[in-house]
């Protein structure tokens, strides 16, 4: 048998000691929260990114009562930015979330579908996108998806060795 360990490398800053275009995307985050639907969980998330030319967009989740249609805010925000600038990479995400007692102490990651489709933005731009998870106790921040995906499944996964 053989084993091997995976780490990640995660930074937490105080909201104060992010550069103020990060504070931004996570005040668009925390907004964007008010436009969740979230009748079934009562919990709000929202995402806001940044593309490399700088525009800024938002994403929240909508939840329905048949549950396998339900969208993420991670996915609604890069599904967003895709359909209106299929060409510019995604630079940063900010994601938090609250519930009815308001936003969380502890940051909330993207789920596992979520974390694949920005796995194959950062494949699809060959750039990783700067991940801010906020929480009332810090904003957690990974330069990359693959710190929370360590081990991917992209289009070169599919290739044979031969």
């Amino acid at each position: 048998m053989e084993q091997y360990e995976i780490t990640s490398k995660v930074s937490v800053y105080s909201y104060d000691e992010l550069p103020d275009d990060e504070k931004k995307l996570v005040d668009m985050a925390r907004e964007a929260t008010q436009n969740s639907y979230a009748p079934y969980s009562h919990f709000y998330v929202g995402a806001a990114l940044e593309l490399n030319n700088g525009v800024r967009m938002i994403g929240c989740n909508q939840e329905n009562a048949a549950s396998p249609v339900t969208i993420c805010a991670e996915r609604s925000a890069v599904f967003a930015a895709g359909a209106q600038y299929p060409d510019v990479p995604v630079k940063k995400l900010a994601i938090t979330a609250r519930n009815d007692d308001g936003f969380l102490d502890w940051p909330t990651a993207p789920c596992g579908s979520c974390r694949q489709v920005l796995l194959e933005t950062e494949y699809k731009f060959q750039q990783p996108i700067r991940i801010l998870l906020d929480s009332r106790n810090g904003i957690h921040v990974v330069e990359t998806i693959k710190a929370l995906l360590p081990m991917q499944f992209v289009a070169d996964s599919m290739k044979s060795n031969s």
